[in-house]
């Protein structure tokens, strides 16, 4: 039996599979398969799959209009593996990717039942994709918590980086049918049939997430809107830290309609954003070592947090009090 498949969903991304399948080809660690299923309207990815053939273990599925959970459950279904990986189209593997996974599995007795890792940003990426990457982790947004060992409650898996037992996912029926936040959804049920998930911080990814702050937009937004989604199916996945985006946009309104109103509303208003957004620069251009993504990544974590908070607030209002029982949906924009 190979130790581990990675499965990788992708839709109309052959160039980021080729960064992909390069990085996998370093990894140090050689007992895996990888697996890929395409979803595409066209057989984009199949030249990319075969000047890689020679070089590593690869299965290659092109499923028309196959959305990204049940791609993961096909590949996990032709899976050889022992241990099944995850991790997105547009990431890439540092050579010691799969060796930190399977060393800390040894540490743990040779069996755990689930994992997920942290991400960072290549010295490659762009300045926006630096931003980003800022944004969703920085410890002055919410996504300080992701990916920490001081994180919140269990840790919660993330689709672009985690895995576990291929016996754990089959018990637990692979993903369901959610397209927004179908990741937290497995580790709700992982959690309530017993099993446990570690987090394993030196199993990192490069994550490229979206390459433009529009599209960031759109994606927080819809991630905004599946946390509602995820409420009406687990009660306990709606807590206070989520709401955190939609009060600091609140915040926002307020602050802006009293400033209009009053002098001294407008002092300090303007001051509270300001010293916000200048704490903002200064944490993102220190880590980063640039000004240029430290004003990038200032108003990244605004996008994101205006957006997100947008996202509850819209789809509680549409799900929670006026009763709507349809899931959000991903546009054909956010799948590629």
């Amino acid at each position: 039996m190979i130790y581990f498949s990675i499965v990788v969903p992708t839709f109309n991304r052959p160039d980021e599979v080729v960064e992909l399948l390069k990085s996998v080809e370093q990894q140090t660690y050689r007992d895996f398969e990888i697996i890929f299923v395409d979803g595409s309207p066209t057989d984009i990815l199949h030249p990319v799959i075969q000047a890689f053939e020679s070089k590593v273990s690869i299965q290659y599925f092109h499923e028309k209009k196959l959305k990204a959970s049940p791609s993961r459950n096909y590949g996990v279904q032709k899976a050889n593996g022992k241990y099944i990986v995850f991790v997105d189209s547009d990431c890439i593997l540092p050579q010691q990717f799969l060796q930190q996974i399977y060393d800390f599995i040894q540490s743990h007795g040779g069996e755990i039942d689930a994992y997920g890792g942290p991400d960072e940003a290549h010295e490659s990426f762009t300045t926006t994709q630096k931003a980003i990457n800022y944004a969703m982790t920085s410890r002055l947004t919410t996504g300080g918590i992701r990916g920490k060992k001081k994180h919140i409650g269990q840790f919660q898996l993330r689709g672009f980086n985690m895995g576990m037992k291929k016996t754990v996912f089959d018990d637990l029926n692979g993903f369901s049918e959610m397209e927004v936040g179908e990741d937290i959804d497995l580790s709700m049920r992982l959690w309530g049939k017993g099993y446990t998930a570690n987090l394993i911080d030196k199993a990192f990814v490069y994550h490229k997430r979206r390459v433009s702050l529009s599209k960031f937009r759109k994606q927080l937004f819809m991630h905004g809107k599946g946390r509602i989604d995820l409420y009406k199916r687990h009660s306990s996945a709606l807590k206070l830290v989520h709401l955190i985006p939609s009060f600091f946009v609140l915040a926002l309104v307020i602050g802006f309609v009293l400033a209009l109103l009053n002098n001294t509303f407008l002092y300090l208003f303007t001051f509270g954003v300001s010293f916000h957004l200048l704490l903002l620069f200064l944490d993102a251009a220190i880590l980063n070592r640039s000004i240029k993504v430290g004003i990038a990544g200032a108003v990244a974590a605004y996008v994101m947090l205006i957006a997100y908070g947008c996202g509850v607030m819209y789809n509680f209002t549409k799900r929670i009090i006026f009763g709507y029982d349809k899931e959000s949906e991903k546009s054909i924009e956010l799948k590629n």
